[in-house]
């Protein structure tokens, strides 16, 4: 039976063990969503295999299955229920456990999903240990889940399993409020970790090998820790900048996402001077229209973000720069657009991520009028796909001819190995094995059929 707290989280009644459980139960994971999710994912496995659950891939059957949710992805609910089906079919009898983004946003609803044993929210989603401790086997889905304003906590984490590259999350939440999104809904207010525990972090990331930190965040650029006695901010994310690059063993940073309002001139002109910083930034847009803008509660408008692009050109001239791009939201009209169009196709951008707008429950935007039919939306988002391919091509072809300091990994696809450029272009050599987690120099040659750019070696910097 379930029993709701005082706080308004439905739980067991049970209390917490404060030392390790120990458990020799299979258990095997899959992540929807965002690199941040992917790093809780991370997160949460090792504390489980800390306590003695056995790690194993999803086909293999596993005895209880963790999947971590997303709620910015279109169709959450389907994609939720395609998991389950898929680990059921692996093992009809697993214990299958619902967390992350959607599962604080609908706890009830993926409780009534047919093989669910227990949903996790935003608060419980680290504390699994002790939960699964009491699901012994199926039945009714136990839910535990708090009102997001409950949500104050911040837990770090970090990517695991491939070693050259670890996304670290230093930021979770968000304070925005943005008419399409459900984010603070699913995260809470925005928070973030000390800069002593982010420096941690890091140095123990380096003493594992790793080349490459990817910073991560819901909303990166307001990193920082308020301090309510004094009423100031303690840190900031030029301030978090400064101190990772001072670092004397400082392996490749990149910045993750970071809005254009909260992406200063001094964070721009702080990453141009940088060796460990890579020339790389991802900049929300959504609307290139001032109007839509307006309508998304976005906190700039089209000039701001073009002063960020053009001044970030001027700096670095080579920088890579990513957008997302949300097209149908409720008000675009063809002019609208248009409009974005035509703005993104004259922007020195590299590459979108384009998302067609979806309605949400319990989000502002889902009682606009104005609603573009959903053929229209996909149409637009078609339309802005094939444009980022072109800008995509063009920013490669701009770089063929030049040197760049080249991060090799360690997949191995029809012989081939891949890597990316310290300005992010995605790179292909034969597969070498003693070049995994490598940085090399590497002359850029050609654009091959596939879109991917041919290199030569030149030398091997850091083995």
């Amino acid at each position: 039976m379930l029993i709701a707290n005082p706080s308004g989280s439905v739980s067991l009644g049970f209390h917490y063990f404060c030392f390790p459980v120990t458990s020799n139960r299979t258990i095997a994971f899959h992540t929807l969503g965002c690199k941040l999710n992917f790093a809780e994912t991370s997160t949460i496995g090792k504390t489980l295999t800390q306590a003695g659950y056995n790690k194993i891939d999803f086909d293999e059957g596993a005895e209880i299955y963790l999947i971590n949710t997303c709620s910015v992805t279109e169709n959450a609910d389907r994609e939720c229920r395609a998991v389950v089906n898929k680990a059921l079919h692996a093992n009809p009898e697993a214990l299958i456990v619902v967390t992350g983004c959607f599962a604080q946003l609908k706890p009830e609803a993926i409780a009534a999903i047919p093989g669910v044993d227990m949903v996790l929210g935003a608060n419980e989603k680290f504390n699994v240990v002790a939960h699964l401790t009491h699901l012994k086997q199926k039945g009714p889905a136990h839910v535990h889940a708090c009102e997001i304003g409950d949500v104050n906590s911040f837990v770090g984490s970090r990517s695991s399993g491939e070693r050259t590259r670890v996304f670290l999350k230093v930021q979770d939440g968000c304070d925005y409020s943005c008419t399409f999104c459900t984010i603070p809904l699913a995260r809470g207010a925005s928070r973030s970790n000390p800069l002593n525990k982010v420096i941690e972090d890091v140095r123990e990331i380096i003493r594992s090998g790793a080349k490459e930190i990817v910073l991560t965040g819901i909303n990166l650029g307001d990193y920082g820790i308020f301090d309510p006695v004094k009423g100031v901010r303690e840190s900031s994310f030029l301030e978090l900048v400064t101190e990772l690059d001072n670092l004397p063993e400082a392996p490749r940073f990149r910045i993750s996402s970071i809005e254009p309002n909260l992406l200063s001139n001094r964070i721009i002109e702080k990453v141009s001077e940088s060796v460990s910083f890579m020339p790389h930034f991802h900049i929300p847009l959504q609307s290139g229209s001032d109007t839509i803008l307006k309508l998304m509660k976005r906190r700039y408008l089209s000039g701001l973000y073009s002063e960020r692009v053009q001044y970030i050109k001027s700096k670095m001239p080579h920088a890579c720069i990513g957008a997302d791009v949300i097209t149908g939201f409720p008000g675009e009209t063809d002019e609208e657009f248009l409009t974005t169009y035509n703005f993104i196709s004259g922007l020195p951008v590299s590459y979108l991520h384009v998302f067609t707008y979806s309605e949400r429950d319990n989000t502002p935007a889902i009682d606009f009028k104005d609603s573009v039919p959903v053929s229209k939306r996909k149409e637009r988002t078609r339309m802005l796909r094939n444009l980022s391919v072109k800008k995509l091509r063009g920013f490669y072809g701009s770089q063929i001819g030049s040197t760049r300091t080249v991060l090799f990994e360690s997949d191995n696809k029809s012989g081939f190995m891949h890597g990316f450029t310290d300005n992010y272009v995605k790179v292909k050599v034969p597969y070498d094995a003693g070049l995994v987690n490598t940085l090399v120099a590497c002359r850029l040659e050609e654009i091959d059929e596939s879109g991917e750019v041919l290199v030569s070696i030149n030398e091997i910097i850091t083995a």
